[in-house]
């Protein structure tokens, strides 16, 4: 599976602007870590991208909903077994598929914070991700009101279950997405 392919499963089943970014914003993410930790930086870029191709058409996470509903889709795709693996287990309390791998712990602790830090950019007057300091991202995580929907608990444990520290996690994954800020949609075109 390359990028292309990825791609395009994700526009297949994903009509929703905000949810295509959400994946590319993971992506991005997913491929820093990858430079990071000296990891195929193409394999876990697909993991990012396709992570959430199933859930529009499947919002009910659970046995009958995402991710379990893609991972069929993929295997009858040829999708090798190790990114369905992945994607099974950024859910694990519906999936039973643990973490495991450096790979799957990886994409649990970067998929709820790229939709934090995406938050922390639309609020801003700019409007351009590019603006956003780790501080900033610092001062809206201590506003529970603020993107509550975030489960600031899975980023501390995703953090956690890497080894690194909190505040240095965020700052790479933000620095990962001001790398693609006009796909994100943060680029200040829209302020």
């Amino acid at each position: 599976m390359n990028r292309d392919e990825a791609w395009n499963i994700v526009c297949e089943f994903t009509e929703s602007e905000s949810l295509r970014r959400h994946m590319l914003a993971v992506e991005a993410a997913m491929r820093a870590y990858a430079r990071y930790f000296g990891e195929d930086e193409e394999l876990w870029g697909v993991v990012g991208l396709l992570h959430d191709f199933d859930y529009e058409q499947n919002p009910e996470v659970g046995e009958n909903g995402h991710p379990n509903t893609g991972a069929p889709i993929l295997r009858a795709r040829g999708v090798d077994e190790t990114i369905i693996r992945a994607i099974l287990s950024h859910a694990t309390e519906v999936t039973g598929v643990t973490r495991d791998s450096l790979l799957e712990k990886t994409l649990f602790a970067v998929d709820e914070l790229t939709g934090l830090i995406q938050a922390v950019a639309y609020v801003r007057p700019s409007k351009d991700i590019r603006d956003v300091k780790v501080k900033s991202v610092k001062k809206k995580w201590k506003a529970k009101q603020f993107a509550a929907g975030v489960n600031r608990d899975d980023i501390e444990q995703g953090a956690a279950d890497l080894g690194v520290d909190l505040w240095e996690h965020v700052g790479r994954v933000l620095a990962a997405m001001q790398g693609i800020a006009a796909e994100l949609g943060v680029d200040g075109s829209a302020g």
